[in-house]
């Protein structure tokens, strides 16, 4: 049995991976979606100061709390913040890392300098309050604003990430416009140290390519 941490994106909740967790429940493996704090059925909590390491946090004290020693991480889009983080402080009780068509920061990286003009001019589209990003039109329409503190705040990385070996990358090559994440994918796929997929799926894989995640995840489980 696996143990498989699943973070969602901007302005999605833990929901997004509700047919893929079920899916890999079926196979007789333990799922544990997670919501940000300040986000979908967590919105009550937004405030100016959930940031990037309140994420880590919530991921962090998730595994703390499940008892969770040997787990695959995936994140998708924002999510890849996220995991990396996580992963770099707790490295103990990661086994793999998965990037769903996400971000891969180094130290230093914030979402604001990894994206390009365009992400800018949504992160720049705020609520009323100032807290948060506005989802776009063609979300989901449970999506609610993300935190815009955690897309400003740079990641810093403590050197743990070395210890986890396992990484993939998942490209979604089915974009209506360019992929910002083609220049990502472009360079881990000639990286030896990276397994990588490009599926014809759009951004949200979840939705576009699940049976095709599901055995890249459980690959991703058994590799050593």
């Amino acid at each position: 049995m696996a143990t498989f941490v699943l973070v969602p994106g901007m302005c999605h909740g833990g929901r997004c991976f509700a047919e893929l967790a079920e899916e890999l429940r079926s196979r007789g493996h333990r799922v544990l979606p997670v919501t940000l704090t300040g986000l979908s059925e967590r919105r009550h909590l937004l405030h100016g100061g959930v940031n990037l390491d309140t994420h880590l946090q919530d991921v962090i004290g998730l595994m703390e709390i499940e008892g969770v020693e040997d787990a695959v991480l995936a994140g998708h889009s924002y999510g890849g913040m996220v995991i990396t983080g996580g992963a770099d402080r707790v490295p103990g009780r990661v086994r793999g890392l998965v990037y769903l068509d996400a971000m891969v920061p180094g130290d230093g990286d914030s979402c604001w300098n990894v994206v390009s003009d365009q992400e800018r001019r949504w992160y720049a589209d705020v609520v009323e309050s100032g807290y948060a990003v506005r989802p776009l039109s063609f979300f989901d329409p449970r999506a609610t604003p993300h935190p815009v503190a955690s897309l400003l705040q740079p990641l810093r990385l403590t050197g743990g990430l070395a210890q986890v070996r396992g990484r993939t990358y998942v490209y979604a090559a089915g974009w209506e416009a360019p992929s910002p994440f083609t220049p990502v994918y472009e360079r881990l796929r000639e990286d030896p140290a990276w397994t990588t997929y490009a599926l014809d799926s759009g951004h949200n894989l979840m939705r576009g390519a699940p049976q095709e995640l599901v055995e890249i995840l459980l690959k991703a489980a058994a590799r050593r």
